[in-house]
């Protein structure tokens, strides 16, 4: 027992040692990992989470940039798809993603400008949540009819609206860019029209070849080869004139007050370091101005239009307000 009284205080040393260090362990495993230097951004691979479905439009505008960025980067860019929530879901993923620069998206008017617009409970701040690396470009909504149809510029269909014909229009879905463009040519010229809601463009762009519907909002890329080939007319472009189709005058060209662009930007999580989202902006700059990259984008209906980041965040607040009065007159919400 004498013995064991002995070594009792020198068990007790151990333990208190074992015990100390397995504490500076656990303290050390928590601590987050030390930043890297910006200056020597990026030493591994970039995550472009994308929340479109693999071969979308916003996909193929995604892996384009992301090819022509890793060589700038000296760094490969990979692609994450995650989709649901009309995008938002796969955008929140990134506003929640750490702000180190090695998870990057790219942005359209849905997920980060009228999704604040219609979502009363949206669960990220396209504004605050995000660091805004640039513009990638504007696109435009087209405003479609079949060849039989009544009028063939904005100024046919508001005559054709005051004669009291009933106007149905179709879009892609309700909170959709086509509805938005809709409800804006209403809002600014007086007229009424009926919103026909379709479960995604194809089959829209479908049903007015059919003649089921014969007014409808397009995007550029699918509109322009069925106007080109003479299969539907267009009536005019919601947003800028589009190099796709430079004979279809804009909203505004036809005296409708509409100067909002339709923008594609690139975003990171809030708080990124400016040293790295400086080299990321100086990328995307560098891919907008890739022949190649130009010519691919306007296949899409993209035109390339590189905005700075600062700038492009200020561009889409003062949008998002714009928007969210459209939709707020034209009692549009998505529950």
């Amino acid at each position: 027992m004498a013995r064991f009284a002995q070594l009792l205080p020198a068990r007790q040393a151990v333990m208190t040692l074992r015990i100390a260090a397995f504490s500076l362990f656990a303290v050390s495993a928590a601590l987050p990992a030390k930043a890297e230097d910006p200056a020597a951004y990026p030493t591994h691979k970039i995550r472009m989470l994308l929340p479109y479905a693999a071969g979308g439009g916003g996909d193929v505008v995604g892996r384009l940039l992301a090819d022509r960025m890793g060589k700038t980067l000296g760094q490969s860019i990979y692609i994450e798809n995650h989709t649901g929530a009309a995008g938002t879901l796969g955008t929140q993923m990134v506003a929640t993603s750490p702000n180190d620069g090695y998870t990057i998206t790219v942005g359209g008017m849905t997920t980060h400008v009228l999704a604040p617009a219609i979502y009363p409970k949206l669960p990220y701040d396209s504004i605050k949540d995000f660091t805004t690396i640039g513009r990638v470009g504007v696109s435009s909504i087209i405003l479609v009819a079949t060849k039989d149809f009544a009028a063939d510029d904005i100024r046919g269909l508001i005559a054709l609206a005051k004669k009291g014909e009933a106007i149905q229009y179709g879009s892609w879905g309700i909170g959709s860019t086509g509805q938005f463009c809709a409800e804006i040519l209403m809002q600014q010229t007086g007229i009424k029209m009926e919103h026909v809601p379709f479960n995604g463009i194809a089959k829209l762009a479908g049903d007015l070849l059919g003649g089921h519907i014969t007014l409808a909002t397009l995007d550029v890329a699918t509109a322009t080869p069925l106007v080109k080939d003479g299969s539907i007319k267009a009536l005019a472009a919601c947003g800028e004139r589009s190099p796709s189709l430079p004979d279809v005058a804009s909203y505004k060209e036809q005296g409708v007050a509409f100067d909002r662009s339709l923008s594609w930007a690139m975003y990171a999580p809030a708080g990124l370091a400016p040293p790295i989202a400086q080299k990321l902006s100086a990328a995307l700059k560098d891919a907008l101005g890739d022949a190649e990259v130009k010519q691919k984008l306007l296949g899409l209906g993209i035109t390339p239009q590189f905005v700075p980041g600062d700038e492009q965040r200020d561009i889409n607040a003062r949008d998002i307000a714009a928007w969210k009065q459209v939709a707020k007159d034209a009692n549009i919400e998505v529950k």
